[in-house]
């Protein structure tokens, strides 16, 4: 099929053995690449009940038919395994240069199976896979690593993806890094690199998948160049980055703060774009043939992390330690992002963790003398979750976890046990519905409604008709994941672009009820997958304290009764039963 090289790599890292496979056109017609292969091949390859850090829990790495072509969005690879943090579809995605190097390779899937008895790394290429031993590179950092990684392998325009001790540790919020500041980083995926002993895997090769049209897909390359010209949203993010969010946020009342208490910091001001940009002077950062260039690589000029530089912080980090954890300093927040990148964690489960705990602490429930802005201590917590030593022990396996042991659970704000990211839903009531319904946790890319909500072009306030705004955005969304195509190019690439995109990459010919339709059966075989691994329709809910609290800083709420209206909404829309 165009667009794909029908084959599957299996990677057993037990026997230290490797077949190929051959992928039907069927399967691909069906579900694409990226998402929609990762889930099919997740449901298919892995049994019932599997534990997540077992040897039979697949680690599952896809592209998609756009990676490795000229379309500017296409710089991105899909991770999926069975979460170790949830217990159900674990999925994440990284930008950067990896992607068109893991499809220069010659397959469209990988999947790594078994566990090490001792650590290794992984060389895939067009020609072979090697499997070597990576005892010397175990207990280095994310970003240590991936440079080991690939001198190590010695090949020009070689990419590692790596995890750093969190993913050795198999802390369940581990990430798999790449490019010194990229990350596959929600729902664990890199404790379950960390279970089978492998510290990372190199790619390259110079295998060639042709395309349909390769011409159409050039003239809509550079028309979607021309379009995001002078597009506002496309000027913002080479700009600024992700971090123009936070006064967006703030000034709608919906930048989760001081735990979830409140929708709003008195000192945004001082962790805005515009502070970033004065103190901390990012220059951009672009993934492969990307012009948004939305990455930012910061240095601290000044104080007491004076020369510290890195990527960042994107504005989830900046929520999470500067709205969650209350600092008010982007230098700290940069030392914190810093700190989460190299032990491999999750900045936004990181972030709420500390937030958590923070809140524990004031109550009363441990003895951990940590409160808001205290970034010394964060930064011990934070150390001692991935060493699994105290304090930071207890709170090694996230917020669900964790609030049962302290039996705070009534106080922990997490979805199916994902933490969620930094858009308030009792401001922006249809993120509610988004966190609630997304089949990996409280996630905000699998429908990115808050654009809808902050734009004015839906009320945030009101219920009604939000499945309607959420289903289209999540249809969208999958669709993008399947090609696979970077998310902020939602504004540019339509649903008649992706009927454009598709044929030109594929020679399939679908229209947006076709390309929903496709969407629906992704989304099918994850429910599937989830239900499966013992989910039930009673966790497609928000937990107690944003269902039952009001907002501090405007008293808003999201009832009950109105989350369940959406849901019924959104399941007749679907196509499923309660």
């Amino acid at each position: 099929m165009y667009g794909f090289y029908n084959r599957l790599l299996r990677v057993d890292v037990g026997t230290r053995s490797w077949t190929s496979e051959d992928i039907p056109d069927e399967i691909l017609t069906q579900y694409l690449g990226g998402k929609g292969l990762g889930a099919h091949l997740l449901q298919s390859n892995s049994p019932t009940g599997v534990d997540p850090l077992s040897p039979e829990n697949p680690f599952i790495i896809t592209t998609g038919p756009a990676t490795g072509s000229v379309l500017a969005a296409a710089g991105r690879h899909c991770t999926i395994a069975k979460s170790p943090l949830t217990g159900v579809f674990g999925e994440s995605y990284s930008g950067g240069h990896v992607a068109p190097r893991i499809k220069a390779t010659g397959y469209d899937a990988i999947i790594v199976q078994g566990a090490a008895d001792t650590p290794v790394f992984i060389e895939i290429s067009d020609q072979a896979v090697h499997i070597h031993d990576a005892t010397a590179f175990w207990g280095m950092d994310s970003y240590e690593t991936q440079d080991a990684l690939q001198d190590a392998v010695a090949v020009r325009g070689a990419r590692a993806i790596a995890i750093g001790p969190a993913g050795e540790q198999m802390i369940p919020f581990a990430v798999v890094g790449n490019d010194h500041g990229r990350h596959a980083g929600r729902t664990g995926m890199g404790a379950v690199l960390g279970s089978k002993r492998v510290k990372g895997i190199v790619f390259h090769g110079g295998a060639t998948c042709p395309l349909a049209d390769s011409d159409a897909i050039e003239s809509y390359d550079r028309a979607l160049r021309e379009r995001g010209r002078d597009d506002p949203a496309a000027l913002s993010y080479r700009k600024f980055g992700t971090p123009s969010v936070v006064a967006i946020a703030n000034r709608a009342g919906a930048f989760p703060s001081y735990y979830w208490s409140t929708g709003t910091v008195p000192y945004w001001e001082q962790i805005n774009a515009d502070t970033m940009v004065e103190q901390l002077r990012p220059r951009p950062k672009a993934c492969y043939r990307c012009f948004l260039a939305c990455g930012k690589y910061s240095k601290v000029s000044e104080g007491r992390h004076a020369g510290l530089e890195g990527e960042g912080p994107e504005y989830e980090t900046i929520y999470a330690f500067g709205g969650l954890c209350g600092v008010d300093d982007l230098a700290e927040i940069l030392y914190l992002n810093m700190i989460c990148d190299r032990l491999g964690i999750d900045t936004i489960t990181a972030g709420n963790v500390a937030g958590f705990a923070i809140e524990a602490s004031r109550r009363g429930a441990i003895d951990l003398k940590l409160d808001y802005g205290d970034v010394d201590g964060i930064a011990e917590l934070l150390t001692t979750m991935v060493s699994r030593e105290e304090p930071g022990a207890i709170f090694a396996q996230g917020v669900r976890a964790a609030s049962r042991a302290l039996g705070l659970e009534d106080l922990a704000v997490h979805v199916k046990g994902l933490e969620p990211a930094g858009y308030e839903p009792r401001t922006l009531k249809g993120m509610g519905l988004a966190y609630a319904i997304s089949d990996r946790g409280a996630c905000h890319l699998r429908a990115t409604v808050y654009k809808a909500e902050f734009a004015g072009w839906a009320d945030r306030t009101a219920t009604e008709g939000k499945a309607d705004l959420v289903l289209d955005f999540e249809d969208r969304h999958t669709i993008f994941d399947t090609l696979i195509l970077c998310r902020f190019y939602r504004d540019l690439i339509g649903w008649d672009d992706l009927s454009t995109v598709i044929s030109g990459l594929t020679g399939l010919d679908l229209d947006k009820s076709g390309l929903r339709a496709l969407s629906g059966r992704v989304a099918d075989t994850i429910r599937a997958f989830n239900l499966r691994e013992g989910m039930t329709a009673a966790d497609d809910t928000l937990p107690p304290r944003l269902l039952r609290e009001p907002l501090a800083s405007s008293g808003e709420t999201l009832t009950e009764a109105e989350l369940e209206l959406m849901l019924d909404e959104y399941y007749d829309r679907r196509g499923w039963s309660r």
